[in-house]
C-alpha cells in the first residue's frame, strides 16, 4: 500500500473526519459517500474508549467550553463517540465506496476493537508518538500503519519508527505540526526532506491543520506522498476541528491540485515545441527589412518579421538564415521562402 508510493509519482489522501461527525452515524456515512467522490483514498475517524482513555479526575472534571456537548469532559468525550457496533457498518459503508477504512485508537480496548473489524489502516496520532508500548501493540497487528510526528524531537521519532518497521511492513511517516490551526508559516514544509534523509524506506507524507489547499501541492513538491486533511461540511459547525478542516468543495481542489502536479512536472515533448495552434495563427515569418538584392547576404540588420495567413520561415529560425546568401532579388516586405537561398 504505502510502500508502492516509494519512489512514485501518484499520492495517496485520507480525508480525516476525526469527530466532526458529532457522534452521529449518518453524518459518518455522509462524510464516506461524500469525499469517498471527490477523491479521497481513505476515510480517517478516532476511536476512543474514554474510562480507559481518561483517569477518573479527568473524566469527570467540569468543561466550560463553546465547543462543550456536556457539562464534563468525560461526557463530552462521549458525546461525540461512535456507537461501538455501528463501527461495522461504517468500515462496510467504506468499502463499498472503495475506499480504506482507516481509524486512530487512542487506547488498547479501541485497538483491539479496530483489530477484530479488520481496519484497513491504523493511525498513530501524535499524542502517542514516543508511546513505544502501546506502538509496538500497534505494530504487532501488522496493519498498514500511519504515524504523525507532531510535537516529536529525533529520538522519539527514530523510537517510534524503528517500532513500527520492526513488526509492519507498510508504514507512513507524516510530518506534522501540532497546532490547531496552524498558521501557514509554522508549517514548516522543508522537514519532510529531513524525513525522507532519515527514513529513506518509509514512504513520507503530510498530516496539517492548516486552513488552506496550498499546502498540498507544495508538499508533493518536496516529496510527500501521503495527504491526511481534516474534513468537515460546515466550518461554522460547533467543535474545534471544523474552522480549519475542508469543505467538500475545498477538499475536491486539494485533491485536484496534488495530482496535477507529477503532470505539471513533466517536460512537453521537444517535437510539439513551435508548432501550438498560437503560432500557426499568430506566428511572425521572417521578411526583407528592405530591398535586397540577388547575391547579397542576409544580415540581421536587413531582417524583420510579419504575420501572414500561413507561416513561411518563423522568425525564431533567424539564425539559420542569417548569413545566407540570396539567389533572387527580394522586395521589402516579401517573406523569405528556402528556395530563395543557394
Amino acid at each position: 500500500m504505502f510502500s508502492s508510493l516509494l519512489g512514485n509519482k501518484e499520492a495517496f489522501i485520507i480525508a480525516e473526519v476525526g469527530q466532526n461527525h458529532q457522534g452521529d452515524p449518518e453524518l459518518a456515512l455522509r462524510y464516506v459517500r461524500e469525499f469517498a467522490r471527490i477523491g479521497a483514498n481513505a476515510i480517517k475517524f478516532q476511536t476512543r474508549n474514554n474510562k480507559v482513555l481518561f483517569s477518573e479526575e479527568a473524566y469527570i472534571k467540569p468543561y466550560e467550553s463553546e465547543n462543550a456537548f456536556a457539562e464534563t469532559y468525560g461526557q463530552h468525550r462521549e458525546a461525540l463517540e461512535l456507537p461501538i457496533n455501528f463501527l461495522k457498518e461504517l468500515r462496510d459503508e467504506c468499502r463499498k465506496f472503495n475506499v480504506k477504512f482507516m481509524s486512530t485508537p487512542f487506547d488498547e480496548p479501541s485497538l483491539n476493537i479496530l483489530v477484530e473489524l479488520d481496519i484497513d489502516i491504523l493511525k498513530v496520532a501524535s499524542f502517542d508518538l514516543g508511546n513505544l508500548p502501546f506502538i509496538k501493540k500497534i505494530a504487532q497487528t501488522n496493519r498498514p500503519t500511519v504515524l504523525s510526528v507532531g510535537g516529536g524531537n529525533i529520538r522519539q521519532i527514530q523510537s517510534s519508527v524503528e517500532i513500527l518497521n520492526a513488526y509492519c511492513n507498510e508504514v507512513a511517516v507524516l510530518h506534522c505540526v501540532s497546532e490547531y490551526p496552524c498558521p501557514y508559516n509554522r508549517l514548516g514544509l522543508d522537514q519532510i526532506q529531513k524525513l525522507q534523509e532519515l527514513f529513506p524506506k518509509n514512504v513520507i507524507g503530510l498530516s496539517d491543520h492548516f486552513n488552506g489547499i496550498s499546502s498540498g501541492p507544495v508538499s508533493y513538491m518536496k516529496g510527500a506522498r501521503v495527504f491526511e486533511k481534516h474534513v468537515t461540511f460546515d466550518r461554522t459547525w460547533k467543535g474545534t476541528d471544523h474552522s480549519f478542516a475542508l469543505n467538500p468543495d475545498a477538499f475536491r481542489k486539494f485533491c485536484r491540485d496534488i495530482r496535477r502536479i507529477p503532470e505539471m512536472l513533466t517536460p512537453k515533448d521537444f517535437s510539439e515545441i513551435g508548432k501550438e495552434t498560437v503560432f500557426k495563427k499568430l506566428g511572425k515569418s521572417l521578411i526583407a527589412m528592405n530591398n535586397i538584392s540577388a547575391g547579397e547576404y542576409l544580415t540581421i540588420d536587413n531582417l524583420s518579421g510579419k504575420i501572414f495567413s500561413k507561416t513561411y520561415i518563423p522568425v525564431r529560425d533567424s539564425l539559420n538564415v542569417i548569413g545566407k546568401r540570396l539567389k533572387f532579388d527580394v522586395l521589402a516586405g516579401e517573406p523569405l521562402q528556402l528556395e530563395m537561398f543557394e
